[in-house]
This record gives structure tokens, sequence and C-alpha cells, in this order.
């Protein structure tokens, strides 16, 4: 068997045995869960729950920002 002929079918079949094998390994991945520093109240009875994000970090400083520009 030429291997040089056949080298395009080779790469195809590894890509796709690959592939497979990436989803038959992959465990059920659970949804992203983060811990909340802060305590949950009950919203009341006519206002849906709304969840808040609180990003804290440092502001980038104007060398900083002309470096990102």
């Amino acid at each position: 068997m030429n291997v040089a002929k056949n080298m395009e079918v080779i790469a195809v079949a590894a890509a796709i045995l690959f592939g497979a094998s990436c989803y038959a390994i992959a465990p059920a991945a659970p949804a992203l869960q983060v811990a909340s520093s802060t305590a949950t109240l009950a919203a009341p009875a006519d206002k849906a729950a709304m969840q808040v994000v609180v990003v804290k970090a440092k502001r980038l400083s104007t060398a900083e920002k002309a470096r990102f520009a």
C-alpha cells in the first residue's frame, strides 16, 4: 500500500477518530457555579428575582490605557 497516495484519507480518518474520542471521554460538564459572599434575600412577590453581578478590579492608569490603545 502506497502511504503517500492515501495520506489525505489517513489524515481525515485520524481527525474523525480524534473528534469522536474527544466526545467519548468528555464528562458531562456541570453548570458554572460561583460562590456568593453576600446573603441572598427573597424578592417581593410582585418583582422577579434578579441576579446581581459585582465586578471588583482596579482601574487602569493612563499609561496602561495608552499601552492597550
